[in-house]
């Protein structure tokens, strides 16, 4: 009680003597005591002395909620509205109190006050009307400082591409007794990358009098590359600080030319052209707060060192000083010296911990030099001064959003626009959080709330495109891009996102269109470049590719996924080269998994540092060498009446492979690809099963004659016949063959064609539809092959739900509860058994509904795995797919992998063989050539039997999926059964295959819907031969770049 009364006196001496600061910090340490009503309204009235105008509208906030009758707080809040140039809110907040006045009159005064403002607020409304027609051309700039400067001319333009760290982004806010701000009537779009697939973006919407967007893009070692443009020329060429209702800040400098089409115009902004010193005496304790505001002034105008000056010598005086600590804080945070940022912030902390916005502004610090925990944990205290402020819980929402809490994230934002119902930026943010954890009817509201709260809201725009993306919806995404564009057509990341997508959708030259024009805008682009030049590389322009890929290798980069990028760079360089050495050689020579050394394929699967490839691998010939062969050769180019024929077929028949699930999206060029690859290998698989069906007939009619068998002859290799066997290989090591054909004799039953040979005609194909892709036979690898690398599907990753497979997460979790119930164990990571037989874990598991709750039941991290019942042999099962569950800093790791280890390759092999023998025996007996389709039944069954272990044993580092229903539609058509539906919607057949333990159960499930679709041709017998019109590499990679747009 004495300790509190001895404050109030000091309070009423401060105030006396004009020392605002001092009074706010006692005024700080009342109301963490006590919040009193009256104590928020004389601290508003302390931060309205220091023209601290958006810590005045915080309490004036803060006191109406508890009263709504508070005459003073309608008053304080009016004039901060006022003199922030936001006049319109100024008469309304006005307008609200006086209404209140009116029917309670029990302060005149203040009755009488309110009634004058308003007056003179109407009177100024209508004058500001027509300054407003005036300057609708292009606002004016002012900064509120003590020094005055004018622009040059009505508006102005920067742009700036800065960092405030090398791993993060830096948001800040105003300190409490150091506001830093700009007025402004201008609305201006600050622009920066925003990530491709699973990359984090946060944003930073910045507003005075105006609006200022930031458009950021985060990695997982984010950064900030920013740009602010406006209609003229610039007026200062120093930095700049953008401040927002929720007090968050950005540098922006360096002129541009670019024009922005929003302007908001404002005369009110010339009322605060000036920094107020009429009420500065002689006495020390102004001085300091004038002196605060020149340093104010100086970080306003991008001269962090003065800045620095200034406060270093209020500091002399008085190092403990919050205020002076702040404000060198922000200067030092401004400067990328973040370390020193965080230490000040900390003294002042120290000094007052009642200073919310120290405590908000060390958090955003610590969160740019990617500290999560730490800047979670400084922001929540923040809150704890500030319970309802929905700028920190923007603020918070960002930040748990750029580390992958989305689900905080969510909570977060969803309250901040419950209290700011027109914070655009908070529901961008929440859109992109929301649409992480799979609640995309959510995600799209929120980013459509965004654009709607401002159609020109580019980073919205660009949230929204991204979204539609992920969920394959190619028509509003380009719809999206179209309205970016409109907006601002020298948006360089809008033409990067639409080649993005144009990539994804196989029109790759109209990808290289908008990614040049991209780089032409962003030079350093490393994304667009790496993009581009997979784009020349897929379409034979080898010289373009070889020439980006050097590009990309040279720039100086600043996080580490864009160093992956480089990496995949040098190999894809690679890969360019060596085809483009091919692109005169029949196409059977193209041999990536025979030629490529081992180690190379490895490394470049796996992303790993190109350091020991260049050290001990073979490296490609120069692009000149590579194409002393000869280049494209105008009879690959030329269009002939037999390629427009199978063109058109293929196209027909390679949508069909298309998934009608989110995140597949259509390709023109993998379609191509598909339905080239299914005629060929129906043409191949013809000639195999009618040399097949005449020795059948041979040999029952040697078998009637001379009652024994006849042996088989032995197999022959034609590389123009059958591209993947073994005289495809150029290299000198039988070991690196892709053949797998076995050539000594065997019982009839056996195809000239091995399983191998099949699959490897469709590998082929996807290595040369998309080299991006690294689609190698995992045997093929080096020591990798060992020690069990395989594909990696996961279905959720963290909190974040995988848009492609998580549809299969319910089954994949009930598939891995009947593989614990029925072994009673799992493996941890050592591989060492874990028993869930007792205490009652299996009936917890049972009951499981969460990766979380079999997490708990189990204990650690561990993986299972399904089984696969053996057709060859009867009874035998061997393994299927693992399930692996890893607890993650923030959620679970929950996938499915398919670890390629020699043991599991020569089970899988052997079934395989055992499932293509009984389909060569179903089809080339007496159902050799039938058009009955009840006839062909066993036929089908059997090619789906082949089809389900080719999915479990997925043998590929990628690809396996297109590969194996590309397979299985060249063999029905091989059969004379083609497939003229489609996948039914939300139907994956891999996953199909994968979740069950039985063949026939597969078989059954897919015959449901496919059957019924197939019908019995022989027309696609009449196809010219595809190998032949076909030959060269050259004549293939043509052929997949030639369609017609």
């Amino acid at each position: 009680m004495d300790s509190t009364i001895s404050e109030r006196v000091e309070l009423a001496k401060l105030c006396s003597s004009r020392d605002w600061s001092k009074a706010i910090r006692i005024l700080d340490s009342l109301l963490s005591q006590s919040c009193a009503i009256q104590d928020i309204c004389n601290r508003a009235f302390c931060y309205s002395q220091l023209e601290l105008h958006k810590h005045v509208v915080k309490d004036c906030d803060k006191a109406l909620q508890l009263d709504p009758t508070l005459l003073q707080a309608y008053i304080l809040k009016g004039r901060a509205f006022s003199a922030l140039g936001r006049k319109e809110d100024a008469l309304l907040v006005w307008e609200q109190g006086y209404e209140y006045a009116l029917r309670q009159t029990t302060d005149l005064k203040q009755l009488l006050e309110l009634e004058e403002l308003l007056s003179v607020a109407k009177k100024n409304r209508d004058i500001t009307c027509e300054n407003d027609a005036m300057e609708s051309s292009g606002s004016s700039m002012v900064i509120s400082e003590s020094e005055s400067h004018t622009p040059s001319k009505s508006s102005a333009m920067y742009a700036n591409h800065n960092k405030l760290s090398d791993e993060s982004d830096l948001s800040t806010e105003s300190s409490d007794t150091s506001e830093i701000r700009i007025k402004s009537g201008d609305n201006f779009d600050t622009h920066s990358d925003l990530s491709d697939g699973a990359k984090v973006n946060t944003k930073l919407d910045c507003q005075s009098n105006g609006t200022y967007d930031i458009l950021n893009k985060l990695s997982n070692e984010s950064e900030l590359c920013s740009k602010l443009s406006d209609t003229s020329e610039p007026f200062s060429k120093s930095s700049m600080i953008c401040h927002k209702s929720s007090d968050t800040y950005e540098i922006c400098s360096k002129p541009s030319n670019k024009s922005d089409k929003r302007n908001d115009s404002s005369d009110e902004a010339k009322r605060n052209k000036k920094f107020c010193v009429a009420r500065i005496s002689k006495t020390k304790s102004i001085s300091v707060d004038f002196r605060l505001s020149r340093g104010i002034a100086q970080v306003n105008e991008g001269k962090y060192a003065n800045a620095i000056s200034i406060f270093d010598q209020i500091l002399k005086e008085d190092p403990s000083y919050p205020e002076a600590l702040i404000g060198r804080g922000t200067a030092y945070a401004f400067q990328r010296e973040l370390d020193s940022a965080i230490t000040d912030f900390t003294k002042a902390i120290q000094s007052n911990p009642s200073a919310g916005e120290a405590w908000k502004r060390r958090g955003q610090a610590r969160a740019a030099l990617g500290e999560s925990v730490e800047a979670i944990d400084d922001l929540t205290k923040a809150l704890e001064f500030e319970p309802n402020s929905a700028d920190i819980l923007h603020e918070r929402g960002i930040v748990n959003y750029k580390f992958k809490d989305f689900d905080a994230a969510v909570e977060d934002l969803s309250a901040c626009v419950k209290l700011d119902r027109d914070n655009k930026s908070a529901y961008t943010y929440l859109g992109l959080a929301l649409s992480s954890i799979g609640e995309y009817k959510r995600a799209e509201e929120a980013h459509m709330k965004a654009v709607q709260l401002d159609r020109n809201f580019l980073e919205a725009w660009a949230h929204l495109t991204q979204f539609y993306q992920d969920l394959a919806n190619s028509t509003k995404a380009l719809e999206c891009l179209q309205q970016i564009l409109q907006i601002d057509g020298g948006f360089a990341k809008a033409y990067h996102l639409r080649g993005l997508l144009l990539h994804g959708m196989g029109e790759h030259r109209k990808a290289i269109k908008d990614l040049s024009i991209a780089l032409s805008l962003e030079k350093s682009n490393v994304e667009c470049l790496y993009l581009r030049a997979s784009c020349y590389h897929a379409i034979g322009e080898y010289g373009e590719a070889v020439k980006d890929y050097d590009t990309a290798l040279d720039l100086e980069l600043d996080s580490m996924e864009k160093f992956v990028l480089q990496c995949l760079a040098f190999y894809q360089k690679e890969i360019a080269l060596y085809t483009a050495s091919k692109i005169n050689s029949e196409f059977c020579w193209f041999d990536i998994d025979g030629d490529i050394d081992p180690l190379f394929k490895e490394y470049w699967c796996k992303r790993l540092h190109p350091k020991d490839v260049c050290e001990k691998v073979y490296r490609q010939p120069s692009l000149r060498d590579s194409l002393k062969k000869g280049k494209l050769r105008k009879q690959d180019i030329a269009i002939t009446k037999q390629k427009t024929a199978l063109l058109q077929a293929a196209d027909s028949i390679g949508k069909k492979i298309q998934y009608n699930c989110p995140g597949f999206l259509p390709n023109k060029r993998q379609h191509r690809m598909a339905g080239l690859a299914v005629i060929e290998i129906a043409q191949k698989i013809s000639k195999a099963w009618r040399s097949l069906q005449a020795e059948w007939r041979y040999s029952n009619k040697s078998t009637s004659k001379h009652n024994k068998k006849v042996r088989r002859k032995e197999k022959i290799n034609l590389p123009s016949q059958n591209r993947g066997g073994a005289g495809c290989s150029t290299s000198s090591s039988s070991e690196t063959s892709t053949s797998y054909s076995i050539t000594e004799d065997k019982p009839f039953g056996r195809s000239m064609m091995s399983w191998q040979d099949v699959y490897s005609l469709a590998v082929k194909w996807r290595q040369i539809s998309e080299p991006c892709d690294p689609v190698v036979w995992i045997n093929k690898l080096s020591e990798e092959f060992n020690s069990g690398f395989g594909s990696n599907t996961p279905l959720i990753l963290g909190q974040a739900k995988v848009v492609r497979y998580f549809p299969n997460f319910q089954r994949t979790l009930d598939v891995a509860k009947t593989v614990m119930k029925e072994k009673t164990f799992v493996y941890n990571k050592a591989d060492d058994m874990i028993d869930l037989s007792k205490d009652g874990k299996l009936e917890e598991i049972m009951h499981a509904e969460s990766c979380s709750d079999i997490y708990r039941v189990v204990g650690e991290d561990f993986w299972l795995a399904t089984w696969c019942n053996s057709t060859a042999i009867e009874g035998k099962q061997f393994e299927g797919t693992r399930i692996t569950l890893l607890k993650m800093e923030r959620g679970y790791d929950f996938a499915i992998k398919t670890p390629c280890t020699p043991s599991r390759w020569e089970e899988f092999n052997a079934e395989m063989t055992a499932a293509w023998d009984a389909l060569c025996s179903a089809y080339c007996g007496e159902t050799y050539g039938s058009t009955d389709f009840s006839v062909l039944e066993n036929v089908r069954d059997a090619i789906l039997r082949m089809t389900f272990y080719w999915y479990n044993f997925m043998p590929l580092s990628r690809g396996s999926a297109a590969v194996g229903f590309v397979v299985l539609l060249g063999l029905l058509l091989a059969a004379n059964m083609e497939f003229t539906g489609n996948i039914p919607q939300g139907f994956q057949v891999d996953w199909e295959a994968i979740l069950n333990f039985d063949p026939n159960a597969f078989v059954d499930s897919v015959k449901s819907w496919l059957y019924p679709s197939l019908k019995v041709r022989t027309s696609w017998k009449d196809y010219p031969d595809v190998s032949s019109t076909f030959a060269t590499t050259g004549s293939v990679v043509a052929a997949l770049s030639s369609y017609d747009d």
